[in-house]
């Protein structure tokens, strides 16, 4: 007899069970530690055991899951922690309109979208202006899903060029001091980038469309006394420019162009006293036609579960900290 806060998800054949529970049960792993339920294996069913609205989110998780496994999308980790995500929030019902449609398909065919709504409101915002800023936590996929809307516009034909740059300021130290050659100097600061270009055209392509002009991958100083025409701009990174550089990077825009800027304002490494000038276009540039501020927040991180809960705590301890800074001050006055 089934207990109350107990139910039974039943699977309807080996290839369906197999592609809802993943290597080793990977993916039910996932929905345990993001739901607070425990799912046990039964021949072709699943006991969700737990309390009792927590219980109802995992089956409705898995129930969403099924509709993808029908649909012959592949499920993995990422999905999961979309769908238990929009669960948690209340959201889930939109879950599968994030698999209507695809950016594009990477180098192995596979379909790259959006995995949440923040996700969804960023790809949006890139497609309907001329100026997005995507600006929040690590692991949203601001990086990613830039560099794929490049990719897309430009087999798409609507721009001819794609230029990403990036300040390199994370190690603390001048490229000057740094052994190697130029290329060898900067590479290391845009290793992020050529991942994402290799994973979605490979690193072959990737070289060509160097060697052509096409693709052009390099520090933000670069990009100065030049007004970039018919390209798709990328400023990654954007909380480690001052506010100089982003005033000079962000009137490089021309004519049939886009432009993307990331960047994380916890993350900030300039020195002291060097204010980011990601912070000051917030306040600038809001309301302006054609540019819009997308924030992600630890719920968009579509990394391992982990990593969201890691963004979580360290926000809670900056506001600790802000709150007693704040006490103090009130507390001298």
């Amino acid at each position: 007899m089934t207990k109350q806060n107990e139910k039974i998800f039943t699977f309807q054949n080996v290839e369906q069970q197999s592609a809802l529970t993943g290597a080793n049960d990977q993916l039910l792993i996932l929905i345990e530690e993001a739901l607070a339920v425990s799912l046990r294996t039964r021949g072709t069913q699943v006991a969700i055991e737990g309390d009792e609205e927590a219980v109802s989110k995992a089956l409705s998780v898995l129930n969403v899951l099924t509709q993808l496994v029908k649909k012959q999308v592949s499920v993995g980790p990422a999905d999961v922690v979309s769908a238990t995500t929009m669960a948690k929030k209340g959201t889930l019902e939109y879950f599968l309109d994030f698999y209507q449609e695809s950016i594009l398909k990477d180098r192995r065919g596979r379909a790259i979208r959006v995995k949440n709504y923040g996700q969804r409101q960023y790809v949006s915002a890139i497609k309907h202006n001329d100026l997005t800023f995507g600006i929040g936590a690590a692991g949203t996929g601001k990086t990613f899903l830039a560099v794929a809307m490049a990719v897309a516009a430009l087999k798409k034909g609507d721009v001819e060029r794609i230029i990403i740059a990036r300040p390199a300021v994370e190690a603390g130290e001048s490229l000057g001091f740094l052994p190697g050659d130029l290329k060898e100097k900067v590479d290391p600061y845009m290793r992020p980038i050529y991942d994402a270009m290799n994973t979605l055209i490979g690193a072959e392509h990737v070289e060509r469309l160097i060697e052509r002009g096409v693709l052009e991958i390099a520090p933000l100083a670069y990009m100065r006394g030049r007004t970039l025409d018919d390209a798709f701009i990328i400023v990654d990174e954007a909380q480690n420019t001052t506010n100089a550089q982003m005033k000079m990077v962000l009137t490089r825009l021309g004519f049939q162009s886009k432009m993307v800027v990331n960047g994380d304002p916890s993350q900030i490494d300039l020195p002291k006293g060097v204010k980011s000038g990601l912070l000051a276009a917030q306040k600038i540039l809001q309301g302006l036609n054609r540019v819009d501020f997308v924030h992600f927040d630890s719920q968009d991180v579509v990394r391992h579960p982990v990593v969201g809960q890691i963004v979580s705590a360290y926000d809670e301890a900056d506001e600790k900290i802000k709150a007693l800074k704040q006490a103090r001050e009130e507390g001298k006055a």
